[in-house]
């Protein structure tokens, strides 16, 4: 690329990207002292395109009818892997033990690596996404875990690896939104990032793969590339308090129909005019 292209393609971002880009000194300073405070550059107006902003990411992410559910979990876990490892790729010589000491993500998140057998350690950025490269490679390729011969079948426990191959994907996203955000817009990468992180959120969203404590550090994000609706700012108003109706007034008690008189002591019955009476006065009351 000639030396023109580069210059237009430099001053064509906004300023604040190529104005004031720490060495790697500084950033080594500022992540032993107190954080910059440098606002999120990924929530700029300017930088929240993506590609292919018409697809809907729900439409891609549903199962479609007769299609095995694990089948389509080992497609999208596969397509992202191969698109996190690419974004990563093109920022990995700015991501070294010296400019990311610890893996981060945005607000200070900090993730651990652990082992196979549950131990856990604090390794530098680069250490940890070779980690989770190598482990999700491993994975992938494993014939009893993702099978691709049709004799073959998936494991029971296939969706846990689902969701710890995601998960791990997940804070290698989260990384280069904290740490190297800078170099993919200056590269012109930053909506293929978007992008792939608007396909991980509705493959959990559809699926709920992960947790929300480990998806709220870039819940932000969600709002701004209108991956989810913004949060309410407040309650809706309470109804006011009606005065209770006034209870309805005692209903009058009904009469009591009278006895009829006693037969006559010649033992005859009375008369068919007081049957009638008596029947309708009972119907009445």
């Amino acid at each position: 690329m000639c030396h023109a292209v580069v210059l237009g393609v430099l001053f064509s971002l906004p300023s604040y990207l190529y104005s004031a880009v720490p060495s790697r000194k500084a950033r080594r300073k500022e992540r032993e002292g107190e954080p910059a405070g440098d606002p999120k550059l990924y929530l700029q107006e300017a930088l929240l395109e993506r590609k292919l902003p018409e697809l809907d990411m729900r439409q891609l992410v549903d199962l479609p009818h007769g299609l095995d559910y694990n089948e389509w979990l080992a497609s999208h876990t596969l397509a992202l892997f191969d698109h996190v490892n690419l974004v990563y790729g093109t920022v990995s010589e700015f991501c070294t033990a010296a400019t990311c000491p610890d893996m981060t993500g945005p607000g200070g998140r900090s993730y651990a690596w652990y082992d196979e057998r549950g131990k856990k350690s604090r390794v530098a950025a680069p250490q940890y996404v070779d980690y989770v490269m190598t482990y999700t490679q491993k994975t992938v390729n494993d014939e009893t875990v993702f099978p691709t011969k049709y004799a073959n079948e998936f494991p029971a426990q296939f969706e846990g690896v689902v969701r710890r191959v995601v998960r791990l994907l997940f804070h290698v996203v989260a990384h280069m939104y904290a740490a190297h955000f800078r170099e993919l817009a200056l590269l012109r990468l930053h909506a293929h990032l978007h992008l792939t992180f608007a396909h991980l959120t509705a493959l959990d969203r559809r699926y709920a793969l992960l947790d929300h404590k480990e998806t709220d550090v870039l819940r932000d994000l969600e709002v701004a590339l209108r991956l989810r609706e913004p949060p309410s700012p407040r309650a809706a108003p309470r109804r006011a308090r009606t005065a209770p109706a006034p209870a309805p007034p005692p209903r009058p008690r009904r009469p009591r129909p009278r006895r009829p008189p006693p037969p006559p002591r010649d033992g005859r019955r009375p008369s068919g005019t007081y049957i009638v009476n008596s029947i309708v006065n009972i119907s009445i009351c």
